[in-house]
């Protein structure tokens, strides 16, 4: 009966050792993916303040993946879309201010993620220690 009652401790130890796998599995690929996230929009920021004073010269306009067009660029007001095909004038420093926004609402995810791993963290832990206890007593 002893024997049962262990396989069945050890069985539901497995179980919730594989739980907070999978948990902290799916945390690091949000984390992965607010992560490019933030890269990408900081990129982003920094192309387009380049664009600052280009007004009149040639750039290299993507029209796709991996594919470019030579342009003239005729103003330093931004096509910026806003959603649900609703689009706005900006011009260079309004339009990286709203990217700055989606930045810093990236940074909030990725630290509610990382909390959120130091909880899965700090359980399995507990969970390690209190099945230790037990074998001791």
């Amino acid at each position: 009966m002893a024997e049962d009652k262990t396989d069945t401790e050890k069985q539901e130890l497995i179980f919730k050792l594989s739980m907070f796998e999978q948990q902290a599995q799916q945390i690091q690929q949000q984390l992965q993916a607010v992560e490019q996230g933030i890269v990408e929009m900081r990129s982003l920021s920094i192309g387009i303040g380049e664009l600052k004073g280009a007004e009149g010269k040639e750039i290299l306009a993507p029209v796709g993946r991996g594919i470019f067009v030579k342009a003239k660029l005729l103003s330093e007001k931004l096509i910026v879309d806003i959603g649900k095909k609703n689009f706005i004038t900006k011009d260079i420093p309004e339009t990286q201010d709203i990217i700055s926004e989606q930045i810093s609402k990236l940074e909030e995810v990725r630290e509610s993620l990382e909390a959120s791993m130091e909880d899965i963290n700090r359980e399995l832990t507990n969970t390690i220690n209190s099945n230790h206890v037990k074998k001791e007593i």
